[in-house]
């Protein structure tokens, strides 16, 4: 596992742990959710380093 996917590990569980402290996300459904997230922050991650060579 290189940086950038600790990175967006953390980056997804900090983002499930709020949403659960929020109640929007329950800790019995935390499953459904999680891998949407994740995805969502390493798409975000790549787009980003894209952007930053292509300046």
């Amino acid at each position: 596992m290189d940086k950038a996917d600790k990175q967006a590990l953390q980056v997804a569980k900090e983002v499930i742990i709020k949403f659960i402290e929020v109640g929007r996300i329950s800790p019995t459904n935390f499953g459904e959710h999680f891998k949407t997230i994740y995805s969502d922050v390493v798409t975000t991650i790549a787009e980003n380093n894209r952007e930053d060579r292509d300046e």
